[in-house]
């Protein structure tokens, strides 16, 4: 396909492998937001995040509200509908990326982050392999211990080591 013929129509319904992970990633990490707040409060111990004050800086209402245990705010289902949108588009994407999907792509995830554990593809690999699984390692382990899912701090501390490592991993393949 020249790149004439190329245009976005194609782009937009034959998304790349790289765009549907991110999809799926972004997405499954809403669903799992969501599924927080629901539970025990994605905000700070004993308060929920209420998402479309929260992502338009308090503009469109409340940032958070105390977390009673069962009630589930609009917030919420447009949220989580957002999310389950999202990692619809991954799968999708996937779908038609991936020779066998989903399941070949989750299967083929090990060999993604095969630098982890080995310096066989060059330290590069390593690098940026583990800069990947530092970032979401910290996330993941700082907002357990302080049961706090949504602290800009902390996203803007761990998307440093993530962001280099992604890039690191596609210049690798740009220059393979």
């Amino acid at each position: 396909m020249s790149l004439q013929d190329y245009d976005w129509s194609t782009a937009l319904t034959r998304p790349s492998k790289t765009a549907s992970s991110a999809m799926l990633a972004l997405g499954s990490w809403v669903i799992l937001l969501t599924i927080v707040n629901l539970v025990n409060g994605a905000y700070s111990p004993g308060f929920k995040v209420l998402w479309l004050g929260f992502l338009s800086n308090g503009a469109l209402g409340d940032i958070y509200t105390a977390h009673d245990g069962v009630a589930i705010a609009v917030d919420d289902i447009v949220f989580g509908i957002l999310g389950i949108a999202v990692t619809t588009m991954g799968v999708l994407g996937m779908k038609s990326a991936v020779e066998g999907g989903v399941a070949a792509w989750f299967k083929n995830l090990p060999s993604t982050f095969a630098g982890l554990f080995s310096t066989e593809h060059g330290a590069r690999k390593t690098l940026a392999d583990w800069l990947i699984v530092v970032g979401i390692a910290f996330y993941l382990a700082w907002s357990v211990q302080n049961n706090t899912w949504v602290d800009p701090g902390v996203f803007a501390v761990m998307i440093v080591p993530v962001a280099f490592g992604v890039g690191l991993n596609l210049l690798d393949v740009a220059e393979a």
